[in-house]
């Protein structure tokens, strides 16, 4: 079946879905009602052009500015790096942070071609200067670009008089010693936690 094995080809070029996980959401759309799958196409077909990133973070929004830029609540001196702006929503549901964000657009990959001109980097100097920002909170990911990404803003930032720190490094909530592997291991034990003063 033609238009069966196209959508199962579509589907599986998402992130996450394989071919078996592409044919069982076919089979289901095939047997889910025809305003369910019409309704599902419209949602997708309007996506790209009602959602789009914050002038000012560089997250998704339907908003100018988006919500979280908006709130006067906000903690403006406050500011997270973030690789993507999907990043953004995992430190949101911890309900712990009170600052804004900046969402870079990437890491510095040399082996894909990117480099620090292809981030959000020149507007996260602009937005440091104009909101006078007093601590900004490295939040890339454990990985060497996102390690390359992070060590480069420090440097970068040297010489602007504000704090930067980095999110902790380590050991999952509920996790095992013996199936943590060995760099998760090093940076647990160089992050760790001082319990008394003695």
């Amino acid at each position: 079946m033609k238009s069966l094995d196209t959508l199962v080809s579509r589907l599986s070029k998402l992130p996450g879905i394989g071919r078996k996980s592409a044919l069982r959401i076919a089979y289901h759309l095939l047997r889910t009602d025809s305003s369910f799958c019409a309704a599902l196409a419209e949602s997708i077909a309007g996506l790209r052009d009602k959602v789009k990133t914050c002038p000012d973070c560089g997250s998704y929004t339907e908003e100018y500015p988006c919500p979280l830029c908006a709130d006067p609540s906000r903690d403006r001196t406050l500011i997270c790096v973030v690789e993507q702006p999907q990043d953004i929503e995992a430190l949101e549901s911890t309900g712990e942070y009170r600052g804004i964000y900046h969402v870079l657009g990437g890491v510095i990959s040399p082996l894909e071609g990117i480099g620090p001109q292809d981030l959000s980097i020149g507007r996260l100097l602009d937005r440091i200067k104009t909101l006078k920002t007093q601590e900004l909170i490295l939040a890339t990911n454990p990985t060497v670009e996102g390690d390359t990404t992070a060590l480069y803003l420090v440097k970068l930032l040297e010489n602007l008089n504000i704090k930067v720190s980095r999110l902790a490094l380590g050991l999952p909530v509920g996790g095992d010693l013996e199936y943590a592997d060995r760099l998760t291991l090093t940076r647990s034990l160089r992050g760790r936690t001082l319990l008394t003063d003695r």
